[in-house]
């Protein structure tokens, strides 16, 4: 789906992606502005993330207003959600093509070029 693997390598070219995929040829931009809606599914995994840390460092380290505690798993979490954004918004783009594009594995494999 994306011209590169990782999605770290190069920032700049995170989001490069094909005009179809390769097997199907199934078109990935469905119409202009497709992938606006990405922003949505991209705050959902933020989101889900986020509780998923807060809960994991209640249960690990405890919260507390007293000793500011909920402070340093804002800074930890702000920190991860950066490291994690390119990945967040890849994962995102597939979700949401997944919304509109249904798998059909009896689709027929495009022939191959010569």
């Amino acid at each position: 789906m994306f011209k590169t693997k990782n999605a770290y390598t190069n920032l700049r070219k995170t989001f490069d992606m094909h005009e179809r995929c390769p097997v199907c040829g199934q078109k990935y931009e469905l119409e202009t502005g497709f992938w606006f809606g990405t922003g949505y599914v991209s705050y959902a995994l933020g989101v889900a993330f986020s509780v998923a840390t807060l809960i994991a460092y209640w249960v690990i380290f405890g919260l507390s207003w007293a000793d500011n505690s909920i402070f340093i798993w804002l800074g930890v979490n702000g920190v991860l959600l950066l490291l994690l954004q390119p990945w967040l918004m890849r994962i995102s783009r597939v979700i949401y093509l997944y919304f509109f594009v249904y798998y059909d594995e009896d689709t027929a494999k495009l022939p191959e070029s010569k």
